[in-house]
């Protein structure tokens, strides 16, 4: 799937994040845990300079507890940084913040020297969300879309702790295949970037294997050895009565079925990627993506020589 979606507000918050970082103790980005590194910006690490970063993985009542206990070991083993898991039900998350981020920056968090911190995160992993949920207020305006908050807020999570959010912001273009399904499966693309079919195509070809108990309590299937994708989203469709004249499924609406249910976790608490899995896909996108530049740079060197730019390589003797 080829994403290209990097709206005008998105390199303001490139900008804002580079001028922002120089007075900056520690980074949160905030993940969704259900797709840790497919959520994880590969922009930011540039951006933040190396900082002390927390790593929040999101939604984790939504997310495979197992998997979860994975992406955070995976975190936590890397310098510099923490990883915590936080959702709705939490009692006190801005103490979890708060915690964790004076264990990366021990000497800041007081009114001499405060905490000085910034959060990120894609858009719609929930950042507005737990903003509210943290101040105790509607400090930002809150929506099951992607890009809902426009601009950077400083807010005052505790005496001594400063926290700025920015807008949520994608990066120009994605390596990774899967991750580009995964993001739009959760939400994180607006609709307008992507096929619904497609993408419930690609997460059912991943269910299949990983999930297969929920997919067939939930939608009622038998799940017989060999099923394609193409044949349980026709069937999900049966099912749930998405039939149109003569028989014929809609498919278009048993997809929005399949990634509605999977955003509302009816389907159950499903995490679409492991550390391992992540970094094969992240291999196969980096030798991708090499290999493609290596045909842009065939191409516009001949373009060069051709209107005479630079000068004909010479022969070998």
């Amino acid at each position: 799937m080829a994403i290209q979606w990097f709206p005008g507000h998105m390199h303001l918050t490139k900008k804002a994040i580079q001028e922002r970082i120089k007075e900056i103790d520690v980074v949160i980005e905030l993940l969704d845990a259900r797709l840790p590194g497919s959520s994880a910006n590969p922009m930011l690490a540039g951006l933040t300079g190396g900082k002390p970063a927390l790593k929040v993985l999101n939604k984790q009542d939504l997310a495979d507890p197992a998997r979860t206990a994975l992406w955070l070991e995976h975190y936590n083993s890397q310098s510099s940084t923490r990883a915590i898991g936080l959702d709705a039900s939490m009692k006190t998350p801005a103490k979890a913040l708060i915690d964790a981020c004076h264990a990366l920056a021990p000497t800041r968090g007081s009114m001499v020297k405060p905490m000085r911190v910034l959060i990120c995160g894609i858009p719609n992993v929930g950042k507005s969300t737990l903003i509210n949920t943290l101040t105790g207020k509607r400090a930002t305006k809150t929506g099951d879309e992607a890009g809902v908050t426009k601009v950077e807020q400083r807010l005052v999570l505790a005496d001594g702790f400063y926290l700025w959010d920015t807008p949520g912001m994608l990066w120009p273009r994605i390596i990774v295949a899967k991750s580009g399904y995964n993001l739009a499966a959760s939400g994180a693309i607006g609709r307008n970037a992507f096929e619904e079919e497609e993408v419930a195509l690609e997460l059912l070809d991943y269910l299949i294997p990983n999930y297969p108990e929920m997919l067939a309590a939930r939608y009622k299937v038998e799940l017989t050895p060999g099923i394609t994708d193409e044949q349980l989203l026709e069937e999900i469709g049966r099912k749930r009565g998405a039939v149109l004249t003569k028989g014929r499924v809609n498919l278009q609406k048993a997809a929005e079925i399949v990634i509605y249910e999977f955003r509302a976790a009816t389907l159950g608490r499903i995490t679409l990627e492991t550390p391992e899995e992540f970094a094969q896909w992240l291999a196969a996108g980096r030798l991708m993506d090499a290999e493609r530049q290596v045909k842009k740079d065939k191409i516009e060197t001949s373009r060069l020589i051709k209107f005479k730019k630079i000068p004909r390589p010479a022969k070998p003797e």
